[in-house]
């Protein structure tokens, strides 16, 4: 714990997350703000965005974690997906 903030960090490449996690995570948003399309992983595959569904994207996001657009950091009910410091600092630091 560091200035009152707890930490819990996961490796997704040592502790994969199941498609039921990857589902949550997106739960009240598009399962598409999670997929790293701009990956080389994505690229590698050759597939074109507009032609995946939410069930495909999820699918190869449990297969290739590469395609998880990181980091993913949750504060309090909040998801922030990638790096994104003003959304983080007011997550840390709300307005009273």
């Amino acid at each position: 714990m560091q200035a009152g903030v707890e930490l819990a960090e996961r490796d997704i490449f040592d502790e994969p997350l199941s498609t039921e996690e990857i589902g949550g995570l997106a739960a009240g948003q598009s399962i598409s703000t999670l997929f790293s399309w701009k990956s080389l992983s994505f690229r590698r595959l050759g597939l074109a965005r507009e032609d995946l569904t939410d069930r495909d994207m999820l699918h190869l996001m449990f297969s290739e974690p590469r395609l998880i657009r990181r980091p993913l950091i949750r504060v309090g009910d909040e998801l922030i997906v990638g790096f994104d410091e003003e959304r983080l600092h007011k997550a840390l630091r709300p307005e009273k």
